[in-house]
């Protein structure tokens, strides 16, 4: 059978044409600021002050990066976001691990454990994704002083791992709902039980929605601020609190290299987690979106 080849028309070609150019434009649009940001960033504050906004760094200099991370104040203390930093990265993976793990055994039960009243108690879940946050501020105070871990990592944890659950419920859920039912039955007449047929079959094939899952629970929990403020102590802030403290600190000259090396160091790792997995998130989403 012959190929046909189809030529594009001028029109197609130009429409095409068009197209791309209003992706590059917007594509542009929101690269500036981080573009901006990292310039900045990286110049002596005499250029700063000299200089244009957009204008390349003649002089570079990893100074201002230094000194954020190390000596900037944010606050009483002049000790940078160093700290700060670490003390987000162990409030979010422990979070991240125990959402989403109570998420995929939420969702395995709701679809392939089947119970009366199952589909009311995942509308109810599904309710946790509508509250605003600032609804359950005192509430949850109340509940980590009942508990004795309020301003604690512990606390933070817990009210992430709250909050996420019912995120991580409705993914999985919508992803398990595609596994055929078949499966599950045949490992229970061999004997298997609830946390064997997890482990065996629905674990196994469920890679692309966890990436999902662990990629929206890591950026919604690294880039909170409003529970970091409310529930933490100074030693336990997380990142994004520490820079809104450099930020709004004033110890004479406004640093704006400084603000710009902690406003790159906080948001490095959720851009490094896009850009290394963001085609998994996309491709985990697609994969649970066919029943639901």
């Amino acid at each position: 059978m012959a190929n046909v080849i189809r030529r594009q028309t001028p029109a197609a070609r130009l429409g095409r044409g068009l197209l791309y150019g209003v992706l590059i434009l917007a594509a542009l649009f929101y690269i500036l600021p981080l573009v901006v940001m990292l310039m900045t960033s990286v110049k002596p504050l005499s250029e700063i002050s000299a200089g244009s906004l957009l204008s390349f760094p003649q002089n570079p200099t990893f100074a201002p990066w230094t000194k954020a991370w190390g000596e900037a104040c944010t606050g009483m203390r002049c000790d940078g976001v160093g700290g700060y930093f670490w003390n987000s990265f162990a409030i979010v993976i422990p979070a991240v691990l125990i959402s989403t793990t109570i998420g995929a055994l939420n969702g395995y039960a709701l679809t392939k454990w089947r119970f009366k009243g199952s589909e009311l108690v995942f509308a109810l879940m599904l309710f946790g994704c509508f509250i605003p946050f600032q609804v359950v501020l005192l509430p949850m105070a109340q509940t980590l002083g009942w508990l004795g871990i309020s301003s604690s990592r512990a606390g933070l944890i817990l009210v992430h791992v709250v909050f996420g659950i019912a995120f991580t419920t409705l993914f999985f859920r919508n992803f398990y709902v595609g596994i055929p039912n078949e499966l599950v039955s045949a490992a229970k007449l061999d004997g298997a039980g609830f946390f064997r047929i997890f482990w065996r079959i629905l674990l196994p094939v469920s890679a692309p929605i966890i990436v999902v899952s662990v990629i929206w629970q890591f950026t919604q929990i690294w880039n909170d601020f409003l529970f970091g403020v409310a529930f933490s102590a100074h030693n336990t802030q997380p990142v994004t609190v520490a820079l809104n403290n450099l930020v709004n600190t004033s110890t004479g000259v406004r640093e704006y290299n400084v603000d710009m090396a902690a406003a790159m160091i906080a948001a490095l790792p959720t851009l490094v987690v896009y850009v290394l997995a963001g085609k998994y998130f996309v491709r985990g989403l697609t994969a649970g979106s066919v029943k639901g």
